[in-house]
């Protein structure tokens, strides 16, 4: 009975798991049809695969300019946001300041306002100081709009951590600093992790931000970039879904190595004795 159980709840996973990917799977093979076969035909599985819309979007479209640009506005992003995150987050959970109490509330302010609102000053202010068409105004607002929740998400995680490690790291001659890098940077690794990944992902797929600061062709993100496969009148299926499929890969390679980071980040720095 247990053995038919367990065979069971792996079936049931699988169909979870393909009705949830079925999308993505629809995406991937539609990439290896042409436009035509995609509208003319009922079926999602290729009867003649073709790497016509891959050889297109390398030769005839910017799309690896698109790839790189987004992949340096996300690690960008991502690193600045995960080490301020991080400064703060221990600030605020280790330190119990005056100040630090109205931030900490400052942040959930901050994280309900919506960022729209915001968008014609920062580009007027942008403008004024003739960065549209740079990354580095994308990168700030990106690390400013995660910021709130990877500060809340590493707070948490660093009060979950003994604080006599704190205090037994002072004694051994530590500075706050540290005793932050050496000792509960290692044992915080998975929860930096997962802000990490948020903040990556966030900063890969975002498209309002990057359509409004990158507007020359070699400055586009991938978001951005593959909107021009979208024309008024028609629209290049193959090419888009081709374009969509690789736009996932840098995503799916992260998500392997992170993998054996965080499983690593669990066992740090375990206390003995």
């Amino acid at each position: 009975m247990k053995v038919n159980r367990k065979w069971l709840l792996l079936f049931c996973g699988l169909i979870i798991v393909l009705i949830v990917d079925f999308p993505i799977l629809t995406v991937a093979l539609n990439s290896f049809r042409t436009t035509e076969s995609i509208l003319s035909s009922h079926s999602f599985l290729p009867t003649e695969p073709t790497l016509t819309n891959y050889v297109y979007i390398s030769a005839r479209t910017h799309f690896w300019t698109f790839l790189l640009n987004s992949m340096i506005v996300a690690f960008a992003a991502s690193f600045l946001g995960i080490v301020l995150a991080t400064l703060a987050g221990f600030a605020l959970s280790r330190y119990r300041a005056l100040i630090l109490g109205p931030y900490n509330q400052a942040l959930l302010v901050v994280q309900m306002f919506p960022l729209i609102l915001a968008i014609i000053p920062l580009f007027i202010l942008f403008r004024r100081l003739n960065m549209v068409n740079n990354f580095v105004p994308v990168i700030l607002v990106y690390t400013v709009t995660q910021l709130p929740f990877a500060t809340w998400m590493l707070r948490s995680y660093f009060d979950s951590i003994p604080r006599e490690l704190d205090e037994a790291a002072r004694i051994d001659g530590c500075t706050p600093l540290r005793g932050l890098v050496q000792i509960i940077l290692p044992l915080a690794l998975p929860g930096i992790v997962a802000v990490a990944i948020f903040s990556f992902l966030f900063s890969y797929n975002e498209f309002f931000i990057s359509s409004v600061f990158l507007r020359d062709e070699n400055r586009m993100t991938v978001p951005v970039g593959i909107q021009s496969f979208m024309q008024q009148y028609s629209t290049d299926w193959g090419s888009l879904m081709a374009a969509a499929t690789l736009g996932m890969v840098p995503t799916l390679i992260l998500f392997f190595f992170i993998q054996k980071y965080m499983m690593a980040g669990a066992t740090a720095g375990a206390v003995k004795g």
